[in-house]
């Protein structure tokens, strides 16, 4: 199995955990899970990221970057307790996913946008990581570029 250094994978106790805080609530109750689906892939020199955020207000959002850690958050709205739930299946409170980067990505120039319930992030590829051409000279004094 290839790993991708685009995104790494989180430590499995630490997956253990916050789906246990999904599943039972911060404070210990049962409560629905509160998923945030993802899609990533390269294109190129640029890293894409995609979320699913459906009823999401934008104003709601919170990205944050430390390190290589992106950490997203959003909130859904609860309902008011004065109405009668004939079906209550959409999580609603607060959502939260934690992304480790690659070091090969550049953090400093994350892009969001949210769209049509999608939170969308591009993330460029460090220029460190990018391919790039190297000099090398040799006795008759010519340099021939070589791919690296």
């Amino acid at each position: 199995m290839e790993v991708n250094p685009m995104l790494m994978r989180t430590d499995p106790f630490r997956e253990l955990d916050r789906f246990t805080q999904q599943v039972f609530g911060a404070d210990g109750t049962l409560a629905r899970p509160s998923v945030m689906p993802m899609d990533a892939w390269r294109d190129g020199d640029m890293f894409h990221v995609e979320f699913d955020l459906p009823g999401i207000d934008p104003e709601s959002l919170d990205l944050d970057v430390e390190r290589n850690v992106v950490t997203v958050r959003a909130e859904r709205s609860v309902r008011a307790e004065d109405v009668e739930l004939i079906a209550a299946e959409r999580p609603r409170g607060v959502f939260s996913r934690q992304l480790i980067l690659g070091d090969n990505l550049d953090t400093e120039h994350i892009a969001a946008s949210y769209r049509d319930g999608v939170l969308g992030l591009e993330i460029p590829v460090a220029a460190q990581a990018k391919p790039r051409k190297i000099s090398v000279s040799h006795e008759s004094g010519n340099a021939q570029a070589i791919n690296a």
